[in-house]
């Protein structure tokens, strides 16, 4: 009796073991019978599916099913009892649970036997309602993603024929032209640049704009943008005047130079460029011709 007595309390000691760790599990358990009856939960069972131990043990565990679900599980039951078949024992399938409340959740199911001589089916159940969120969270971010790259692209594509289309403008210029930053820096020239001053547009480009200036010039214009750091005032912008510039070969020439601000934003400053050296030569021809008519007038009177 007395040894009887100890087996009776280990084998409680075990019980209690046994229900502690499978409530401490993180994903919810069933133990069924070969019919379907539940006959063990844990704790995260009734935290999932909303019923007590109390509710669920003794009930077909087809009460966590949908209809649909419920009706094809009570029929592979049926089968198992007729065949022996245990198809889904020792796999995992994803399937949809139902809640007390009648709520729905995707979940995996991992079906194993507990023991040939009990008969007993062991199911973990592994909600994947956090997952599939995310999943849906994260392809939702992919397909924004997508249409973003899109966008982007489009956008691209839309500023580059925008740009192209700018340039052929600027190309098309019958004036040479400069974009410089507040330093002096060129950020841009056109056509007209290179044929008038002998570079190429990648020689120009990232210098100092005082390269097309005699070194006198180059000088004060240096003075002038320090000046205009210093405080500000753009006393040259929006306004036009003669200078003289300078090819790459060192020659030099006269034209008129135009200036404007892009945007204050930006800071740069664009300059148009008009060679006067074809007027120049007109008006020392005009001035010949002037004085050789005063001095036929003159010669014509004394005759």
């Amino acid at each position: 009796t007395h040894t009887i007595k100890v087996q009776r309390k280990g084998l409680l000691v075990a019980e209690d073991t046994i229900l502690g760790i499978l409530d401490a599990s993180f994903h919810a358990l069933f133990v069924i019978n070969e019919k379907g009856i539940i006959q063990l939960v844990n704790e995260k069972s009734c935290e999932v599916f909303g019923w007590s131990k109390e509710e669920m043990v003794s009930q077909n565990i087809n009460m966590i099913m949908p209809s649909d679900v419920a009706s094809s599980h009570d029929q592979y039951l049926q089968n198992y009892l007729k065949t022996g078949m245990k198809k889904m024992i020792g796999t995992q399938r994803e399937v949809t649970a139902q809640r007390k409340d009648g709520s729905t959740f995707p979940c995996v199911l991992g079906l194993s036997e507990v023991s040939k001589e009990s008969g007993l089916i062991c199911g973990f159940i592994r909600d994947l309602t956090s997952e599939k969120t995310l999943e849906e969270r994260n392809e939702n971010l992919e397909e924004r993603n997508e249409a973003n790259t899109h966008t982007i692209k489009v956008q691209r594509k839309g500023l580059l024929v925008a740009e192209d289309t700018i340039l052929g403008i600027l190309d098309a210029s019958f004036h040479a032209l400069f974009v410089i930053n507040e330093k002096g820096i060129i950020q841009l020239v056109n056509e007209k640049s290179c044929e008038v001053f002998g570079w190429s547009k990648e020689e120009m480009v990232s210098q100092n704009i005082n390269m097309i200036m005699p070194s006198d010039v180059a000088s004060s214009h240096d003075q002038y943008l320090q000046n205009y750091l210093k405080t500000g005032m753009k006393k040259m912008i929006g306004t036009q005047r003669e200078v003289t510039a300078q090819r790459k070969d060192g020659s030099t020439f006269p034209c008129v130079l135009g200036l404007s601000e892009v945007s204050k934003e930006s800071g740069l400053i664009c300059g148009f460029i008009r060679d006067l050296t074809s007027e120049k030569t007109l008006e020392e021809r005009n001035e010949n011709l002037e004085e050789r008519n005063e001095a036929n007038t003159h010669t014509i009177k004394v005759q």
